[in-house]
């Protein structure tokens, strides 16, 4: 792979043997969004103007984008000259009016907003959510896409969170939030419906989770569906009702609410969520796996399923829900 010529308007890069275009944007100081560097995030989405990019670049992205030739600067490395720009359409797509709150444990907010528009966006996929005074902060969608003019978050009071308690104590009915198009990787796929599917989550983690499980039970999937929710102690679970109550109506749904510390009760697990998993799980060849919730937990359960025979591409983590903590 040879040195490439990159046209950004008026401006003319060089973009190195095995640089992304990214990096060679970024080394020559241009102003590009940008967050994960891996393809999930959608942050650096680009357009080429003259023909196709390679096809690794537009990994994830939906046929729409892939026919107008959009790309993901972090996964371009390109193969001849291009000439490109920035995306046409703005980050921030529509407007939500908050209609619901409510308490799903004591740091916990289920919010419910109605949005001005429907919204195309696959369960499990995150959005930007932006007050009036331009404060942004990234969560996942916790229900099912069937629903595309109201959207549900999980929003975890965090210490020092200027959004996240805003959301708890200041929020009220009826005020307004600019709401971005979705992002992100970590969302239900159709095309196997056969396949076993593992879910792990911690915290709030649960959100985006419970939106895939929601989607692949309305789309019919086959295949067993295993969720482990873990928290350290039973203050931080949630939903243990309406979860069991889905695990009664549905043969193929299996529900395990974990904790890590404390006498656990009846129906409740004792240990991490996913040292609970593995303990019960001997393979997972074949399987899909979707993680949510702490970086360590996320990162160990992508080795401990690697190693219990899953493929590291049938493993999804969402890094903007992962990393969420830090953004507020």
């Amino acid at each position: 792979m040879t040195e490439q010529k990159i046209q950004l308007g008026a401006q003319t890069i060089s973009c190195k043997a095995d640089e992304s275009v990214l990096d060679a944007l970024l080394r020559e100081q241009v102003a590009i969004a940008h967050s994960c560097r891996q393809g999930v995030c959608h942050s650096c989405l680009l357009r080429s103007l003259e023909g196709a990019p390679p096809i690794e670049a537009q990994h994830g992205l939906k046929e729409g984008l892939k026919q107008q030739n959009y790309f993901l600067a972090c996964l371009c490395y390109p193969q001849q000259a291009m000439r490109i720009a920035h995306r046409h359409h703005s980050n921030f797509i529509t407007h939500g009016t908050v209609s619901a709150k409510q308490a799903l444990n004591a740091e916990t907010l289920l919010l419910t907003l109605d949005l001005d528009e429907p919204l195309d966006y696959y369960a499990g996929q995150f959005v930007n959510l932006r007050r009036d005074d331009g404060l942004v902060r990234s969560y996942s969608i916790a229900n099912n896409s069937i629903y595309n003019k109201q959207l549900t978050f999980h929003i975890r009071r965090l210490a020092g969170g200027r959004f996240s308690a805003w959301a708890h104590e200041d929020l009220n009915l009826g005020d307004r939030l600019a709401v971005s198009e979705p992002q992100g990787l970590c969302y239900y796929l159709p095309d196997k419906p056969d396949s076993p599917l593992l879910l792990i989550g911690t915290g709030s983690g649960l959100a985006p989770l419970a939106g895939i499980i929601s989607e692949a039970l309305h789309q019919g999937h086959r295949g067993d569906i295993y969720l482990y929710h873990g928290s350290r102690d039973l203050n931080g679970l949630y939903w243990l009702e309406e979860m069991q109550a889905l695990a009664e109506s549905h043969a193929n749904f299996h529900y395990y609410p974990c904790i890590s510390s404390g006498e656990p009760p009846e129906h409740v697990f004792a240990g991490r969520a996913n040292d609970v998993a593995f303990s019960q799980l001997s393979t997972l060849k074949g399987w899909r796996i979707y993680l949510c919730g702490h970086p360590d937990m996320v990162n160990n359960t992508k080795r401990q399923a690697y190693l219990k025979g899953a493929s590291l591409a049938d493993i999804y983590a969402d890094a903007f829900h992962v990393a969420s903590s830090s953004l507020d």
